[in-house]
């Protein structure tokens, strides 16, 4: 295949590629590339945890030259980044790259549009978020290692939402900051305003802003908004230059405004210039942000209102990763065998319903606010509930604050250590691991392999150890 800048020919096991760079590289580019497959190499795959990385980057793992011409060994993409099925309509795009792009617009999950995926690629909204954490998780490890990817986008991001996964590929253009600059301003759409802003400034002028880690910022904070609800953050209905390119630079750079900013509502789509196929989803008014919990309304806050024109003030990765697995315990499934997103954030109102269908739901719904030791004797609540639904697991880390919800849990904190169900008209607790869990409100021990009821006001220690946490219940949608 022919690519922007490199050719690429596949080995002769297909199991990898050899991409040769058309242009001749210089001394700085062969020392980065150098550095990529053999310093950086190793310190992301050759020490504990190296395997989790290895499936969510297509790392290059070498470096050869062939007449003059530099070229880099890459490992194939796995199968499951690869379209199973072509369009609904037409075998189309069956064998191709599962880019990003495929799954961040409406206009291909629309049912009325000719081009519109197979249901069978889709996923549902749960899995968006599960691939949300894993591209947050890897530009949190490139961050880490002081790298930055520049060039950050749903083009450079394979995703398969069936599997839940997610690979970051294009890794040769990562920017080692102050020895390598970036080879390229990035891809429209995930684009830093800043960068935009400064982009007719000569490049070596110390005013122009070139891709960096905040610029990463900027490009994950977008994937992330564009994953979840299938429209662009910026492109609403302002117009701010008659120019068509100009209008674009400035609405993307200079003049950015979040589409669901609360005060200034003047960059809002307007329905009547949107794409009908974009719908439901444009309509800001009927499928608004917040639909996506109070965590991430936070950070979008953060990274469209205060972050936009203010690099350091963006929300950095781990940030967004801690509150996307927050968020993943807000979730109930919808009652509604026929709605396609499937999963939604539960909002405590008055009558709780889906907001993708409208189904609403039914029945009470324990919810679990989570309470740390602060001082021997002295519970402060976690800013971390935990929404119940029939045949939910509890695990280590719910259990316990010293466990992490990351890459580095082992295969045993994966465990579930019991789980919820509602059994005989009630909702009960099944505990399948937990040594000391114990029932607070009858003031008795709840053993291994036996069940205590959750009601209205019950609290329950998890765990004796220390980081062990107090679990109230309260019912929702009495």
């Amino acid at each position: 295949m022919r690519g922007g800048m490199k050719d690429v020919y596949f080995g002769p096991d297909k199991s990898y590629v050899v991409a040769f760079y058309r242009d001749k590289q210089d001394y700085n580019s062969r020392e980065r590339l150098k550095k990529l497959v053999t310093q950086y190499y190793d310190s992301f795959f050759n020490r504990e945890g190296g395997d989790y990385y290895k499936e969510l980057y297509c790392w290059p793992t070498d470096m050869v030259e062939v007449d003059g011409k530099v070229g880099l060994v890459v490992p194939a993409y796995n199968k499951n980044f690869f379209f199973k099925k072509g369009y609904a309509t037409s075998e189309g795009i069956k064998g191709k790259e599962k880019q990003g792009l495929w799954f961040a617009s409406a206009k291909f999950r629309n049912k009325q549009f000719t081009l519109r995926l197979d249901e069978s690629e889709l996923g549902n909204w749960l899995s968006y978020f599960q691939i949300c954490v894993r591209i947050a998780r890897g530009v949190k490890r490139l961050h880490a290692a002081g790298l930055a990817h520049s060039d950050l986008s749903y083009k450079n991001v394979l995703i398969d939402p069936v599997s839940k996964s997610a690979t970051i590929i294009d890794i040769d253009g990562l920017v080692v900051p102050g020895l390598y600059p970036p080879d390229v301003i990035g891809t429209a759409d995930f684009i830093a305003p800043e960068v935009l802003a400064t982009k007719h400034l000569n490049l070596r002028d110390p005013s122009r802003k070139h891709a960096n880690r905040t610029t990463d910022l900027h490009a994950l904070a977008v994937m992330i908004y564009m994953y979840l609800l299938y429209r662009h953050p910026l492109k609403g209905g302002k117009i701010n230059s008659l120019d068509t390119e100009e209008d674009d630079l400035l609405s993307m750079g200079e003049k950015a405004l979040f589409i669901e900013h609360s005060t200034d509502t003047s960059n809002r789509p307007k329905l009547d210039q949107v794409s009908k196929w974009a719908l439901p989803w444009a309509d800001v008014t009927k499928l608004p942000y917040t639909l996506t919990g109070p965590y991430l309304r936070t950070l979008f806050d953060q990274a469209f209102v205060t972050g936009l024109h203010n690099p350091i003030l963006r929300p950095n990765a781990d940030t967004w990763e801690q509150a996307l697995l927050k968020t993943t315990d807000l979730m109930q499934p919808c009652s509604n065998t026929h709605c396609e997103q499937k999963w939604f954030v539960f909002d405590n109102s008055a009558s709780p319903k889906c907001p993708f269908c409208g189904t609403p739901v039914k029945g009470t719904v324990p919810v679990l606010d989570l309470y740390f030791e602060f001082k021997p004797t002295i519970w402060k609540p976690e800013n971390h509930r935990l929404m119940v639904y029939h045949n939910q697991y509890l695990f280590q880390w719910h259990v316990n604050r010293h466990v992490v919800r990351n890459e580095k849990l082992t295969a045993e904190q994966k465990i579930p250590v019991g789980y919820f169900t509602f059994h005989q008209n009630k909702w009960v607790f099944v505990n399948q691991k937990l040594t000391s869990l114990k029932d607070l409100t009858e003031n008795k021990e709840i053993p291994v392999n036996t069940m205590v009821d959750i009601t209205d006001g019950k609290r329950l220690l998890l765990s004796k150890e220390e980081g062990g946490r107090v679990v109230v219940v309260s019912m929702a949608n009495k």
